[in-house]
Parts: structure tokens; C-alpha cells; sequence
């Protein structure tokens, strides 16, 4: 009888787990009618999700918001955009100066040109800039006037035979030297360019003050003063 029993209790556990896994089981596939047979059953077709769909920033929380799915074959690289300005920019270091080289004064100059003067037997031009021609003409809003010659007249006036500070090299009687000067604390380079009565080099520090005195209607830019 214990013998008989016991087969019978062992019978009905086996059944049960068995009954246990069919109801469990969530992975089996569910089967539909194929439609190309009337009998024979087929897995159900599951609907095709684009592989790369592109969905919009949606926000997961107060402060969060997911950005949306890209396609790394969209992805395109273009080139970085210029600076805005030029502070971030390395400058070239400057071209030491020859040591024989001398800051002087140089009494009563005399204006040759908008950027070149003479003084005690030396001829200096401006270095940096780009002076204007005696002959040269200009126009404004379709009036021509001799630009040249009022250059000329407004830096000797500027001068007034008040002596510049120059670096200049030794012995410079013979040939113009181009020279960095000075009047006072006032850069003359600059004060040229600024009026308009000369032109900035492609290399020079007097780009920006170009660019004001254009907008400013100064010098060669404007109309005859």
C-alpha cells in the first residue's frame, strides 16, 4: 500500500509541474493562420520599425530633456567657422631691432607726402602705412578734389615743425629709412590712418584704425576738407 501511494504522489507531482510549465511559458510564439494554407500555422508577421526613425526631443524630467536619435550616416563634418575677432589669434612676435638702431629726435620736419618727411638732412617715411600721392585724386559722392595735396597739407599742419621721436639707424643721410615715430605720446602711423590721410599695410597694427576712419568718413574717405 506505502508502495502504491507513493507512485500515485509522484504521478500527480509530475503532472502538476508539467501543467505549471505550459501555463508559464511566455516565450512561445502565437501562431496564426497562414494565408497561403488553410491548415498549416504560421508565426504572426511583426510590424517593421524603421531601423533610424528620427523622433523629437522629448522631455524625461523637470529640468532634462533626451535629445533625439541621429543617424551617424547623416552626420556631415564642415569646416570650423573663422574667430569672430582677432584676440584669440597668435600674433607674429615682432622682428627684434638692430642693436645699432637709436630713438632720436628729429627737428623741424617738413612733410614731403602724407607719410614721409624730411628732417636735418635725413628722409624718413612712416613705417606701416601707405601714404597718399601728391598727384593722386579722389571722389566723393561724384566731386573729384586733389586728395594728395590736402594729405600732404594736413600732416605738415599736424607737425607744425614740432620735432618727432624716431628709431632710426645711423648714418641714414644718404637713403629713406622707414621708422616708427612719434610726436609727443602721439603714434604718428596711427594718427595718419585714423584721419584718413594714409592707408594701412596688410601687416600693420593700424587695420582697425582704417576701418574707423572709413565708417567715419575721414581723410581720403570723405569729402574735401
Amino acid at each position: 500500500m506505502a508502495i502504491a501511494l507513493g507512485s500515485l504522489l509522484l504521478l500527480a507531482g509530475v503532472l502538476l509541474i508539467i501543467q505549471a510549465g505550459v501555463l508559464l511559458s511566455v516565450d512561445q510564439p502565437v501562431l496564426a493562420p497562414s494565408r497561403n494554407s488553410g491548415t498549416q500555422p504560421t508565426r504572426l508577421a511583426m510590424p517593421i520599425v524603421e531601423a533610424h526613425r528620427r523622433e523629437p526631443a522629448r522631455k524625461i524630467a523637470q529640468n532634462l530633456i533626451a535629445p533625439p536619435q541621429l543617424d551617424p550616416m547623416e552626420l556631415e563634418r564642415v569646416e570650423p567657422r573663422p574667430p569672430l575677432t582677432d584676440l584669440g589669434l597668435a600674433v607674429p612676435p615682432k622682428a627684434p631691432m638692430p642693436e645699432d638702431w637709436r630713438e632720436i629726435l628729429l627737428f623741424r620736419p617738413v612733410a614731403a607726402s602724407s607719410a614721409i618727411f624730411e628732417s636735418t638732412g635725413r628722409t624718413v617715411i612712416i613705417s606701416g602705412v601707405q601714404g597718399i600721392d601728391l598727384d593722386r585724386t579722389c571722389s566723393f559722392h561724384h566731386v573729384t578734389w586733389p586728395c594728395g595735396q590736402h594729405a600732404r597739407a594736413a600732416f605738415n599742419s599736424w607737425l607744425r615743425g614740432r620735432a618727432l621721436s624716431c628709431l632710426v639707424p645711423p648714418d641714414v643721410e644718404r637713403f629713406a629709412i622707414a621708422a616708427p615715430c612719434r610726436l609727443g605720446r602721439q603714434d604718428v602711423g596711427a594718427w595718419l590712418v585714423s584721419n584718413g590721410w594714409a592707408t594701412a599695410l596688410p601687416s600693420s597694427i593700424y587695420g582697425k584704425a582704417q576701418v574707423t576712419a572709413q565708417g567715419a568718413e575721414m581723410g581720403i574717405f570723405g569729402p574735401p576738407r
